[in-house]
């Protein structure tokens, strides 16, 4: 039984990485005049699910440019039945005009911490008989979430931008008929792009605080191996609530702080010196659990050293989701609280795992030590591959 325990427990913290990401899915629908009776579409969308497997992403962007033409026509019939834009009950006639796949390295496409979006524009034709716009996302679709769903008017500068989050099939409806001006050229600004990227500030203040809390939790489970063997090694130094409790508080303000900060513009780093580290901190705080067992202050300085460099890891990783203006602190609330309900989760199914032999002599030698081994061991090869990553790329 302890052999079998044990094995799970190695299998939970060797598994493969997943570092945090929270790129959305960007859906944008813009009206040109109404008398033309034409709309663009441009879906920016991590292709990962669709395609099966990162591996066929990186075969996708680097086959030559005839086999990936043929190849994306291919799938566009999928993504369109994955984010189905409606007018009324009549599906909008859509028609690729180009595309774009994704640039990365393999590494980089191995690792869901990097974005890798491929860009697809389409030409729409609307129907005779104008209806509310919706868009649609079946269940099971094998698009990523959140989605962020842009509706553009510029000839009006009215732009709409509501969230679908895990779970929700179906935006509201959006009525476009009396707000494209009949016959008028639609204004070409520099800003579309600004224009069509996502704003929180449309959701009310309660929303945003569920959705950035779970978003919060998502970089922890089921994204955020790193963070969880931290979390991990900071368990087997020994399972004892005051252990636990002191060292995940330091923890916890540690990266919240970073966070707050970074988010606001007042520190950061590069990703290339912050992943790294990341992946050291967890086999510092492994192999400590090994050659030097004791909580005391060097401990705690530690981890809350590391918990900084682990708070600009999560700023990282929302840099390409803005927070809200308006609601800022509620949304960064939110999301601190969510990472937070997320090591908690950790915390409870490892103590469940092992955490019933954690009073036998045997515990430290069986259990700890091979654990936090088998942590350091993953820290220290991530290490090296995102040294190598950020060094080749």
């Amino acid at each position: 039984m302890r052999r079998i325990l044990l094995s799970l427990c190695v299998a939970l913290v060797v598994s493969t990485a997943q570092a945090h990401t929270a790129m959305p899915t960007l859906v944008l629908v813009s009206f040109e005049e109404q008398r033309s009776g034409t709309v663009a579409v441009k879906i920016d969308v991590d292709l990962t699910l669709l395609l099966g497997s990162p591996e066929r992403y990186y075969e996708l962007a680097t086959e030559p440019q005839d086999e990936q033409r043929e190849e994306v026509r291919r799938l566009v019939p999928q993504l369109l039945e994955a984010l189905q834009l409606r007018i009324g009950e009549a599906p909008l006639a859509l028609s690729l005009q180009a595309f774009s796949v994704a640039r990365a390295t393999r590494a980089e496409f191995l690792d869901s911490s990097t974005s890798k979006l491929s860009t697809f524009k389409f030409a729409g034709t609307l129907p005779p008989v104008p209806g509310p716009l919706k868009l649609i996302v079946p269940i099971g679709a094998d698009v990523a979430y959140p989605i962020a769903y842009t509706v553009q008017i510029p000839a009006a500068h009215l732009s709409v931008t509501r969230w679908l989050d895990g779970g929700m099939h179906m935006s509201e409806p959006f009525q476009w008929a009396g707000k494209v001006p009949a016959g008028k050229v639609a204004p070409t600004t520099g800003n579309t792009r600004a224009a069509a990227s996502f704003s929180p500030d449309s959701m009310p203040w309660w929303k945003q605080l569920a959705l950035y809390l779970r978003l919060g939790l998502q970089h922890i489970i089921p994204e955020g191996t790193d963070h969880i063997l931290f979390v991990l090694g900071l368990f087997f130094l020994g399972i004892s609530w005051a252990k636990l409790l002191s060292q995940t508080t330091v923890f916890t303000v540690a990266h919240a702080t970073t966070l707050f900060l970074s988010t606001y513009g007042v520190f950061s780093l590069p990703a290339k010196y912050v992943e790294p580290t990341i992946a050291i901190s967890i086999a510092v705080i492994a192999l400590e659990n090994v050659f030097r067992p004791k909580l005391g202050p060097g401990r705690l300085a530690i981890v809350f050293g590391f918990g900084l460099v682990h708070g600009l890891g999560f700023a990282s990783s929302l840099s390409e989701i803005p927070f809200p203006k308006h609601d800022f602190l509620i949304a960064l609330l939110g999301f601190n609280l969510g990472v937070d309900f997320g090591q908690l989760l950790v915390i409870a199914a490892a103590f469940l795992a092992v955490g019933w032999f954690r009073n036998k002599p045997w515990f430290r030698r069986r259990i700890a030590i091979p654990c936090s081994l088998a942590i350091a061991a993953t820290g220290i090869c991530w290490a090296i591959a995102r040294v190598i990553r950020y060094t080749v790329s």
